[in-house]
């Protein structure tokens, strides 16, 4: 295995030992991995400590920025991705700290935890490994920072969700422990590899990680071997830290599901007896839990296979009944039954499939049309091969036609009240609250307000104190502190709190965090250098990016063709059947309300001059395609955009279809009712 090891201002000489040796093993985090030694320097003011990164070579610039922004970090280069158990060890063997800690890069510390943690140590010299309370980014806990070995019982409540369903069982729920309470400290059988503290004579006398273990599993058997040589595992509740789970596994290919029940073998094979039970039991899991995922991560397209299939057989068995009625056809052979109802309906779905009707979480109207036509044809010549069940040709065009609308109509239903398979963000839950009132907090919300790919409506700061409320900080006002955000939150309905990490401390952070576990919102952190946001779901870069390397849906040539049919049918039918009366109307009245001007400006979108949804006026910037001048858009739902108009426009731009023009236009029409005169 070849490696290479860069050390910059080693200021320390190898044997002196420090209070603490920090083991980061990275894999292409580099912005959680510069969050976390920022928070790390916040965290050791009061004692000696050393960090050394072990990177399994990644490819996201991970090394540069430790070489550039932190030349004191200790840095292994590995030349392949070694695994988690084998880059930690690599970095154990040349640690000189009294106690020694390993931490995942995708976390933050508060400032308190070097401290705590110590301190706890010091004050129970039996304690072997420690670990501490691990929150989620939205505040809740993380399973794993508490458990027991995964004995046969234990494996099976596991595997099967007995542990799920009942978490406060001491029977059920062992393996994570969720019947504890978690604001106490108290000895457990092995604690999360996320963060993990070991005493330096404890890991000279059992040794690091075993190496057969890639990932996963690793922290359960080191865990166990401390308990063998005599030495206790604790989960202290003293002090806290957030970690963003699974964001390294993220950018790698491997099967997460195999690889931690693979573990979890591993460990009961090494350490009980082997059996052919538990050997069942973990080999079923990985194949259940594979099945699953793949079900979970495709429901809607199941699910609307099977309408689909059901519809089909019901259009099918109604247009016998209706051609029954109108002929002298006495129906189907009873004995044709099984394959009539059957085969067709098969053959429609599978040429659905292959149109791509169940792509993932999309439900698409238009190839749900061309499929049933493509099947119309298939069926229609196949009958000639098939004289037997060549019944009527009339059944056939039936079927299809009731197919056809019921099919359209039921994913457009979906569509439009249900926002089911529609993928364009809701405007209205992307509200931000920016945490801090310094120089760094407002540059972030300035930032956020300009960026024009990615609509945000910045609801105000929040400042540390009640003597901040009510001051205005270019444009932005302060409108809560620390003491009422969570009040804030609510009232404002907050879907996203951004922390200035230079303002706040991290220990600040992760009690907001704490306090609003039960919220639906989600928390981030602005990087130092303003240039990336660190949330649960994603890292998102702060500046924007040239508008030449943004696709906008609005410039699509096959979404421009569809948005003037659109315009087109829509438009001729107002003009023909609600025009008119709008138009009479409008000459017997003193002032035209909000919706009589919409209605009569329809021919101008009728003979191509504008849309019924788009910008709020003719752009001058010709850089980039936004749309026609529309009669509405989010510029007129929106009534608190303001100067922000032109953002909304290019988020329109970018995410617009023809079932975003239909929200957008129904929401419109209830407004100008409501405000009619």
């Amino acid at each position: 295995m070849e490696i290479k090891i860069v050390e910059y201002v080693r200021n320390i000489k190898v044997g002196v030992h420090l209070d603490l040796s920090i083991i980061i093993v990275n894999y292409n985090v580099k912005e959680f991995l510069q969050n976390l030694l920022y928070s790390i320097e916040k965290a050791s003011t009061n004692i000696t400590k050393e960090v050394i990164v072990v990177d399994n070579a990644s490819d996201d610039g991970s090394v540069n920025l430790i070489k550039e922004k932190f030349p004191s970090v200790k840095l292994i280069e590995n030349q392949s991705n070694v695994g988690f158990g084998i880059a930690n060890n690599q970095a154990l063997k040349m640690a000189n700290g009294k106690f020694l800690l390993l931490i995942n890069p995708d976390a933050v510390v508060s400032e308190d935890t070097f401290d705590k943690m110590i301190c706890f140590f010091k004050k129970n010299p039996d304690a072997g490994l420690a670990g501490c309370k691990i929150l989620n980014p939205d505040g809740t806990l993380q399973l794993a920072c508490r458990r027991s070995f995964p004995g046969p019982w234990t494996s099976f409540c596991k595997v099967t969700g007995l542990s799920n369903l009942f978490p406060g069982s001491k029977l059920f729920a062992r393996y994570n422990l969720t019947y504890l309470d978690i604001d106490r400290t108290y000895e457990v059988d092995a604690i999360s590899g996320s963060f993990m503290m070991i005493r330096r004579e404890v890991y000279e006398k059992v040794g690091g990680f075993d190496e057969h273990f890639f990932m996963y599993g690793e922290d359960l058997d080191l865990s166990y071997r401390i308990k063998q040589a005599g030495y206790k595992v604790f989960y202290v509740h003293t002090t806290q830290i957030i970690h963003y789970k699974g964001e390294s596994t993220r950018r790698s290919s491997l099967d997460e599901t195999k690889v931690f029940y693979e573990a979890m073998h591993l460990f009961v094979k090494k350490h009980f007896s082997s059996s052919f039970i538990i050997e069942v039991i973990l080999r079923a899991a990985i194949v259940v839990r594979s099945i699953l995922a793949f079900l979970g991560k495709r429901k809607l397209s199941l699910l609307s296979a099977l309408v689909d299939f059901l519809l089909f057989d019901l259009c099918l068995l109604l247009a016998e009944r209706i051609y029954i009625n109108y002929s002298d056809w006495l129906g189907f052979q009873p004995y044709h039954y099984l394959i009539i109802y059957t085969l067709p309906a098969f053959l429609h779905i599978f040429i659905s499939s292959i149109v791509g009707v169940y792509k993932r979480d999309t439900l698409s109207v238009f190839r749900n049309i061309i499929s049933v036509v493509t099947s119309f044809i298939i069926l229609t010549s196949a009958t000639f091969f098939f004289k037997q069940f060549a019944y009527s040709r009339a059944v056939v065009l039936i079927t299809y036609l009731l197919l056809i609308f019921i099919t359209s109509f039921w994913r457009i239903f979906l569509k439009l009240f249900f926002r089911v398979g529609v993928t364009i963000d809701d405007i209205r839950k992307r509200k931000t609250l920016i945490v801090g009132i310094n120089s760094h907090a407002i540059q972030v919300a300035e930032k956020l307000k300009s960026k024009r790919t990615d609509y945000r409506s910045v609801a105000g700061l929040i400042g540390k104190s009640h003597s901040d409320l009510g001051k205005s900080i270019s444009g932005f006002e302060v409108i809560g502190s620390l003491e009422n955000i969570k009040k804030i939150i609510k009232e404002y309905k907050i879907s996203e709190v951004i922390f200035s990490s230079e303002e706040l401390s991290y220990g600040e952070m992760m009690s907001v965090v704490a306090n609003n576990q039960y919220e639906t919102v989600e928390f981030k952190i602005c990087g130092t250098g303003l240039d990336f946001i660190i949330g649960k779901t994603s890292v998102s870069m702060v500046d924007d990016i040239p508008l030449i390397d943004v696709q906008y849906n609005i410039s699509n040539p096959l979404l421009k063709v569809i948005k003037r049919l659109f315009d087109l049918i829509i438009g001729l039918f107002v003009l023909f059947f609600i025009y008119p009366f709008i138009y009479f109307i409008s000459k017997l009245s003193k002032k035209k309300s909000e919706f009589q001007s919409f209605v009569l400006s329809i021919p101008e979108v009728v003979v191509g001059n504008q849309s019924f949804v788009g910008p709020n006026r003719d752009k001058t910037d010709k850089s980039i395609y936004l749309g026609k001048k529309g009669l509405t858009g989010y510029w007129y739902i929106d009534s608190t955009a303001g100067t922000e108009s032109d953002k909304l426009d290019f988020y329109y731009a970018k995410n617009q279809s023809i079932w975003l023009d239909l929200e957008i236009l129904g929401r419109s029409l209830n407004k100008m009712w409501s405000k009619k005169v």
